[in-house]
């Protein structure tokens, strides 16, 4: 699956503020331990316009802190058709995401989109903590999601 270059990976949920730079900060700080950090480019976006610009979501940010992960400068964007072309790989972390992403890309004729949890041996939802408030239960699926993508891509 590698590409001369980089290889690219847009995480997309709904708002950018909670699971998907939670998935971009995670996957960069993999990619930067396995020392590889040249190899990708690696951003995030949302499907909807609701928190466009805002920062990422306090919790969300203290989540990835305690980890020894930074977030800092990152805003919502919202994913864009031309973002289809650009990425090899669109991560989405739920069906709604996925139904989402498809409508703003006409589709997906290569076959670049995909569940997170899709590369894990417990394929699912990684639910939305904007309504659980369980950041811990997100930040596991997050994580186990990226280790099991970076292998996946990397093996």
């Amino acid at each position: 699956m590698m590409h001369k270059g980089k290889f690219s990976i847009l995480f997309v949920c709904h708002g950018n503020i909670c699971r998907s730079p939670m998935a971009e900060f995670v996957m960069k700080h993999l990619v930067e331990e396995a020392g590889r950090s040249d190899e990708f480019a690696i951003a995030s976006a949302a499907t909807s316009t609701e928190e466009i610009g805002n920062p990422v979501y306090p919790p969300a940010r203290r989540k990835l802190a305690e980890h020894g992960i930074g977030c800092e400068g990152k805003t919502a964007r919202q994913m864009t058709r031309a973002d289809y072309d650009r990425f090899d790989l669109l991560v989405g972390m739920d069906e709604a995401n996925i139904r989402n992403m498809r409508r703003i890309s006409g589709g997906d004729p290569e076959g670049k989109i995909h569940q997170l949890l899709a590369f894990t041996d417990r394929p699912g939802e990684v639910a939305d903590p904007w309504y659980t408030g369980n950041f811990d239960a997100t930040w596991r699926d997050v994580l186990e999601g990226c280790q099991c993508l970076l292998n996946k891509i990397t093996s």
